[in-house]
C-alpha cells in the first residue's frame, strides 16, 4: 500500500470523517490537509533518521507501538490523539507552531483545529511506516531509505494519476511544487481550487518554503 493509497483509501476517509464530525470542518479540507501533512511528517522523520540515535529511537518506537493495527481499526484514530500530540512534539520540535501556522494559512483550517487533526494523523502515519518496516524487514539503519522510498513512490504515483485533485496536491508537494517563491505558489493555487476558493495567500516563505527546504525538491 502506497502513501496515496493510505490517504485516499478507507483509513484516510475514516480519519477525515472523524475530524469532520468532531471539528465541523469539511471532509475535503481535512483530506487536503492530510495530503500535505503526511509527507511533511515523513520528511521530518527521514531527516531525523540520518542521526543514528534518532533512527534507533524511531525503530524502537515503531516496534513497540506502531505495528499498523490502527490502519484496520478506526477507533484508534481518536483514542490515540493524545499520543499523536506527543509524537508531533518530538518530530517537529521547536518548529511545530510554525508548521501549524503555515498549514492553517494554506488550508483555511483555523489554527486551533490544525494541531488536533495532525494529532489524529500522526499515529496513522507512524502505523503505516511501522507496517512498511515490517513488510520490508527494515532495521534502524535502513529507515532513511525506507522513508525516502515512501515519498518517492508517492511522487511517482501522484504524477502518473493526476486526474484526482488529491494527487495534484501530492504531486505538487512531492514533485518540487514546494520550490515556488513568494508569488504564484502552485501549492496554494491547487489547495484553493480543491477547497473551492480556499486560502490563496501568496505571502513570502509560507508552506512552499517549508516544503521546499525539507523535501529538497523531491
Amino acid at each position: 500500500m502506497s502513501l496515496i493509497d493510505l490517504l485516499t483509501g478507507n483509513t484516510g476517509n475514516q480519519l477525515a470523517e472523524q475530524a469532520e464530525n468532531k471539528f465541523g470542518i469539511s471532509k475535503n479540507q481535512v483530506i487536503a490537509l492530510l495530503a500535505v501533512a503526511a509527507p511533511l511528517i515523513i520528511s521530518y522523520l527521514r531527516n531525523k533518521s540520518q542521526d543514528s540515535k534518532e533512527a534507533e529511537a524511531l525503530n524502537n518506537a515503531l516496534d513497540k507501538d506502531h505495528n499498523g493495527s490502527i490502519l484496520n481499526d478506526a477507533s484508534q484514530i481518536e483514542s490515540r490523539q493524545a499520543e499523536g500530540g506527543s509524537i508531533l512534539d518530538h518530530i517537529f520540535g521547536g518548529q511545530k507552531s510554525t508548521v501549524e501556522n503555515q498549514l492553517s494559512q494554506n488550508t483555511g483550517i483555523s489554527i486551533d483545529k490544525i494541531g488536533p487533526i495532525l494529532a489524529m494523523l500522526a499515529p496513522v502515519v507512524m502505523g503505516y511506516i511501522g507496517q512498511q518496516k515490517q513488510q520490508n524487514n527494515v532495521s534502524a539503519g535502513g529507515l532513511g531509505d525506507l522513508l525516502g522510498g515512501i515519498l518517492g513512490n508517492a511522487s511517482n504515483q501522484a504524477q502518473a494519476q493526476q486526474s484526482n485533485p488529491l494527487n495534484d496536491i501530492l504531486g505538487s508537494v512531492l514533485g518540487g511544487g514546494g520550490q515556488s517563491q513568494s508569488s504564484g505558489n502552485p501549492l496554494n493555487d491547487i489547495l484553493g481550487s480543491v477547497l473551492g476558493g480556499g486560502n490563496q495567500q501568496q505571502g513570502g516563505g509560507g508552506l512552499g518554503s517549508i516544503l521546499g527546504n525539507i523535501l529538497g525538491g523531491k
